[in-house]
């Protein structure tokens, strides 16, 4: 057989322009004269056409003329302000456009309602008539923001194909993350639909990690541990998450969770699609519950009490306030107690200790007398639950945040268990330099501290059994911030990286053994081992195993504080004002308005037909 012709491809020449008053328009040849665009950009066709049909204009317009070339130019201009015509309105509405997607991302970050769009669009509309007054443009710009579309139902969209995007671009960056870690937690919304939040760690090649919602998921029916792994394994299947990239997996520690048979993570680790994985209780939750283990019940109840009976009646909280108000007290208010939120109790014993002697005012005006505010003893258990409650608040507030590093969080943890020690040395010696409420209740008098000694010891052996997990990769976090101290043992730390961080790969203890020695031994890499990126100079090929686990390491979550914080915002989103609001939208204002990525506008703007508001 013959081989196929080849299809011949024609294109503009600029002397047409000159010679038969054409020009080249979105690739097409357009005539100046009748603005006829011919088929092909064929010289025979542009030559027949200008013959045909304007002979003429050679006669009265000599070609290489002074008087030729100003005529063209003449064409050319009215042809570009025929297209402007056409071009300017469409340009307005995508300007528009763009201008809507991000007044709708400025009110998902805000957690506004959809339909406070039209709202925004009123105020500038009521502003702009004094703002812009004496503007020679001022009715073009008016005009500008009447045709911005922010109806109910734009915003709807908007939202979503921002949510969408943002999606994109995370889909983009699984790909890209060498590791990933995951934290998940349950929690019911204004509708009491249980709501699973999955938050995702990615670590990159250039070292560096990012911190994204990957999934709100709701649950209809149960929360058992199979409920909630069936609805993550549906999930991963459609959007295909590359699960062997999962490096840990960290949960709240309910039972639903941590199950041995028929928990979340057990149910993943039986799972063939998943790989060897570490997983954690939320050590911010492990912090609260040794927390809880100073009941102090006889303490605590005597102050809820208090407070309730002057909050809970509104006759009685004016005259607690106007009180304050009066005799200029350092706060305002009490604060009312709150089981489930992991600061409410030492806030509300700090606020009720300072205002300790406007509260015995008030209740002998009202005749009450309260036996325990008189009672030294009781007194001296305050203070102590006092002052410990708010240094444990403080060490929580050190555990909160985004982007923390499993070794910040560690630190954070063995500073307060050394620190309770030196506490416990002092108070044996009767020192209260670190209990400064407790100073002010005792004054000149004597106590016995044995009873808080006990106290402190009951907390050291909680805090001992609580983070038993983070004690055992401790070594391990330590070595590769710094894998040249001398102290460091070399098998001790290569059992300890096989057993927990790369448990069932092939690399063994010898081979982890070689590559610690052969790194110590590089005098290279020693001299730059206070380098922040110290892991992005170790060499792959040299030490394929060491880096990887390092990589992992950065990826791993030690708590569910983004998920806390998520609920944050969802209970903010959808509230009792915004109960209808549906789950794939409450998605996508989380989503929204809680990612780090910066939409596409322009993308999203040329994707759609635009309008302007009607």
């Amino acid at each position: 057989m013959s081989a196929p012709k080849k299809r011949r491809t024609y294109s503009y020449n600029p002397d047409w322009e000159e010679d038969y008053c054409f020009v080249e328009i979105k690739e097409k040849c357009v005539c100046l004269l009748c603005n006829f665009p011919v088929a092909t950009a064929k010289k025979s066709n542009v030559e027949r056409h200008f013959q045909t049909n304007h002979g003429t204009f050679d006669f009265e317009y000599r070609p290489k003329s002074q008087l030729r070339i100003e005529k063209i130019r003449e064409l050319k201009s009215v042809l570009t302000k025929q297209q402007s015509m056409f071009t300017r309105p469409s340009q307005k509405s995508k300007n528009a456009t763009t201008a809507s997607f991000k007044i709708a991302h400025f009110l998902a970050k805000k957690k506004k309602p959809f339909i406070d769009g039209e709202l925004l669009k009123e105020a500038f509309l009521a502003g702009s008539d004094s703002l812009f007054e004496g503007f020679s443009n001022k009715s073009e710009i008016i005009s500008a923001i009447k045709t911005l579309p922010l109806s109910n139902s734009t915003i709807t969209r908007r939202i979503e194909d921002i949510s969408k995007d943002m999606e994109g671009q995370l889909q983009i960056d699984l790909g890209q993350c060498l590791w990933y870690s995951i934290q998940l937690d349950e929690s019911t919304d204004t509708t009491d639909t249980s709501q699973l939040a999955v938050m995702i760690r990615m670590v990159f090649p250039d070292f560096t990690s990012k911190e994204e919602l990957l999934k709100l998921l709701p649950m209809k029916g149960h929360t058992r541990g199979e409920d909630i792994y069936r609805t993550f394994k549906t999930f991963a299947s459609e959007i295909k998450l590359p699960l062997h990239k999962l490096s840990s997996i960290t949960t709240d520690g309910a039972p639903a969770m941590t199950g041995r048979n028929n928990g979340f993570i057990a149910l993943c680790r039986k799972d063939a699609s998943f790989p060897s994985f570490v997983s954690y209780h939320c050590i911010i939750h492990q912090e609260a519950l040794c927390a809880k283990i100073l009941r102090f019940q006889h303490v605590m109840s005597v102050v809820v009490k208090l407070v309730n009976s002057i909050r809970a009646s509104p006759l009685q909280h004016r005259l607690f306030k106007a009180l304050l108000e009066e005799l200029e007290s350092e706060y305002g208010d009490l604060l009312l107690h709150a089981e489930v939120r992991w600061l409410s109790r030492g806030k509300v014993l700090t606020r009720f200790i300072t205002l300790l002697p406007e509260i015995k005012d008030f209740l002998r005006s009202r005749n009450e007398r309260v036996e325990e505010l008189e009672d030294n003893s009781w007194l001296l258990d305050l203070a102590f639950l006092t002052d410990l409650t708010e240094k444990l608040n403080n060490l929580n507030l050190q555990l909160q945040g985004e982007d923390k590093h499993l070794a910040e969080m560690i630190s954070a943890v063995n500073s307060f268990k050394s620190k309770l020690i030196l506490w416990r040395a002092q108070m044996e010696k009767k020192c209260m330099q670190h209990f400064p409420n407790m100073k002010n209740v005792i004054g000149e008098c004597d106590f016995n501290p044995k009873t808080f000694v006990e106290h402190i010891n009951i907390l050291l052996d909680e805090f001992g059994k609580r983070f038993q997990q983070f004690t055992m990769i401790e070594p391990i976090v330590a070595f590769f911030l710094n894998p040249f101290n001398p102290s460091v043992d070399v098998t001790h730390i290569a059992k300890r990286i096989k057993e927990i961080i790369i448990e069932g790969s092939a690399v063994t203890v010898e081979d982890l053994e070689m590559e610690i020695l052969d790194l110590q031994s590089n005098l290279i890499l020693k001299s730059n081992s206070g380098d922040t990126n110290f892991w992005l100079l170790v060499d792959q090929n040299n030490f394929p195993c060491l880096r990887n686990v390092a990589f992992k390491i950065k990826s791993y979550c030690g708590s569910t504080y983004l998920c806390e914080s998520l609920f944050s915002k969802m209970n903010i989103i959808k509230n009792k004002y915004r109960s209808r609001l549906t789950d794939d939208h409450l998605d996508n204002c989380l989503r929204a308005g809680t990612s780090s990525y910066t939409p596409n506008y322009e993308k999203m703007t040329n994707e759609m037909q635009c309008q302007a508001s009607h």
